[in-house]
């Protein structure tokens, strides 16, 4: 049932936020499929009273997605160099070398392991996608093409060795067996090792609206609250957390085997604390969502319209998943966007899932030149701006959707 709860089975979830219904963020269509209907599905948050996991029905499986998948995580240069900095000082803080083992779990098209690689310590990606964990070995990132489960795990360690730290970037959001995946972690980590999550906090999405995060290959979304308790079901036990600026505001959740009897960081309290005070212990403390969603689709489509009647012309740049999510609820078509400019070649030439909206070349932005540029991986905000100011004519403006919209005028505000 989609009101009970996936990870302690209570009944009569919540009703947080209603994004209507959408198609899968990531089915990005080829001009051939234009004319075809497209699928949708609900997207509906919803939060468990009981142990506080925010989350939307799996209506979609992970095999559905994840087998042939459009995100390369190598695009963002500012999200590999989060990954090289997480190497480097993990080989410090661990004492990793030599004779370590690594392994991360989703791990794409080896954008965090080729930095593992470049030290000499031995790694092992685990990576669902057939195309993506093609780039990973390419690079010279040994990958291996599966879910990760318990009995994976197990299977792994006993051909590989059991790890001294395995990694898990945004993928605890992706699994809707969470304790079955977080079993998996267990039987990969040594008893003496480490296990790092990194998630996007619902803290964030909550008090910043961050509504554009919520899409069907996001099962749940996590405080840390809600992580504890998950991470003991899967026998880890949290012993600390950083608090992190990727992806809007995220979590580093560093677990160990509960057997390890580690003891908790002071900071496991302290975001706790964060989260309570702004009222995420409580039901109530959610439901402020559904208002400030409203209010940015309300500004966004307003101000859209508005560049429209006045004979401006707007494009967009990037075309991420979550990207998806904002253009369906908003309702903006390539009336109001001509178009979106997206580094990965994947999706050029195809066209945005439910808007329909066209992806291009960053060239043509250029070369095209509008007057406005909606911007929609706004957690990129700085990457972007100094990107596109040296590409870009004096006088464009970039517009942020969140977590308030903003507008930059290249040449005066940047």
């Amino acid at each position: 049932m989609t009101t009970t709860c996936r990870l302690c089975g209570h009944k009569d979830l919540v009703s947080v936020l209603d994004l209507g219904a959408s198609p899968p963020c990531e089915a990005f269509l080829p001009a051939e499929a234009l004319d075809v209907a497209e699928t949708t599905y609900p997207l509906h948050l919803r939060l468990c009273p009981e142990c506080r996991l925010l989350q939307i029905p799996a209506l979609i499986q992970p095999d559905e997605t994840f087998t042939d998948y459009a995100y390369y995580s190598s695009f963002s240069t500012s999200w590999v160099e989060h990954a090289r900095r997480f190497v480097e000082a993990s080989v410090d803080s661990l004492g990793l070398g030599p004779g370590s083992f690594v392994v991360e779990v989703a791990s794409n098209d080896g954008y965090l392991l080729q930095h593992v690689v470049a030290t000499g310590i031995r790694c092992l990606g685990i990576e669902p996608s057939v195309n993506v964990g093609a780039a990973a070995i390419e690079k010279g990132v040994p990958t291996v093409t599966a879910f990760l489960d318990e009995e994976l795990g197990t299977k792994i360690a006993a051909e590989h060795g059991k790890a001294d730290l395995v990694v898990a970037n945004n993928v605890w959001a992706h699994i809707p067996d969470i304790v079955g995946f977080t079993r998996g972690l267990r039987a990969l980590v040594a008893d003496s090792g480490r296990v790092s999550i990194e998630v996007h906090h619902a803290l964030s999405l909550v008090t910043k609206a961050q509504f554009d995060t919520i899409y069907h290959e996001h099962f749940q979304y996590w405080t840390v609250l809600a992580a504890q308790g998950a991470l003991r079901m899967g026998g880890l036990s949290l012993v600390d957390v950083e608090l992190l600026e990727t992806h809007g505001g995220s979590i580093r959740l560093w677990a160990a085997p509960e057997e390890a009897g580690a003891i908790p960081s002071p900071r496991v309290a302290e975001v706790i604390d964060s989260e309570c005070a702004a009222g995420l212990d409580t039901v109530e403390g959610y439901l402020r969502l559904a208002r400030e969603t409203s209010r940015v689709r309300d500004d966004l489509v307003a101000y859209l319209i508005e560049a429209r009647r006045s004979g401006r012309r707007v494009a967009g740049y990037g075309a991420p998943g979550k990207g998806n999510t904002l253009l369906n609820y908003c309702g903006i078509r390539p009336d109001l966007v001509a178009y979106l400019a997206d580094r990965n070649p994947y999706k050029h030439g195809r066209f945005t899932p439910g808007a329909r909206i066209p992806v291009v070349p960053p060239e043509h932005l250029v070369e095209d030149a509008p007057d406005d540029v909606l911007v929609l991986p706004w957690n990129l905000r700085a990457e972007i701006t100094a990107q596109l100011a040296a590409e870009l004519r004096p006088g464009t403006r970039l517009v942020f959707p969140l977590p308030q919209l903003d507008v930059v005028t290249l040449g005066v505000d940047s």
